[in-house]
């Protein structure tokens, strides 16, 4: 996000939310914030319509935040909306832990179930392969021997 979006989400200005950062910079390692390159800020620059350099304006590119470094921002920021923020911030992490831990509860069970349901299906596939083997062979009978005509001794 970019610092003019993050200081209106936590109802301050631009310039207390830079100077928090900058009295906080150990708070915000490579990770967590990072400056604009030349060039991406110009790109910025041209989209965001932002004033002459030569004529005033940013002299600097500015920083842009990771969700790291967002979160972080709300626990740097005093204003009563950026202490709603971060409340709301630990909340949202407390219900993806949530969600994660019942999620591998629920593959476990799954997991749990499909290997069930294998030894089923072996069991039967061993019950399917002896029923196929007894009408193979009901299909296929043995000769049959004949007896021979008139009387033959066995020597």
């Amino acid at each position: 996000m970019r610092r003019d979006q993050l200081a209106q989400l936590y109802g301050v200005t631009t310039k207390v939310l830079v100077q928090a950062v900058k009295r906080n910079i150990e708070r915000f390692p490579e990770d967590f914030m990072l400056r604009l390159a030349a060039e991406e800020w110009q790109l910025l620059r041209s989209r965001i319509v932002t004033s002459n350099p030569t004529r005033g304006g940013r002299r600097y590119p500015p920083y842009a935040f990771t969700e790291q470094g967002v979160a972080m921002l709300s626990s740097v920021l005093s204003s009563p909306q950026a202490i709603a923020v971060n409340i709301q911030i630990m909340r949202a992490f407390v219900h993806l832990r949530e969600l994660l831990t019942s999620n591998k509860e629920l593959a476990r069970q799954f997991a749990a179930l499909e290997s069930r349901l294998n030894q089923k299906f072996a069991d039967h596939d061993d019950a399917i392969a002896a029923i196929l083997s007894a009408i193979r062979e009901l299909m296929n009978p043995p000769a049959t021997k004949r007896r021979g005509i008139g009387f033959t001794a066995k020597i």
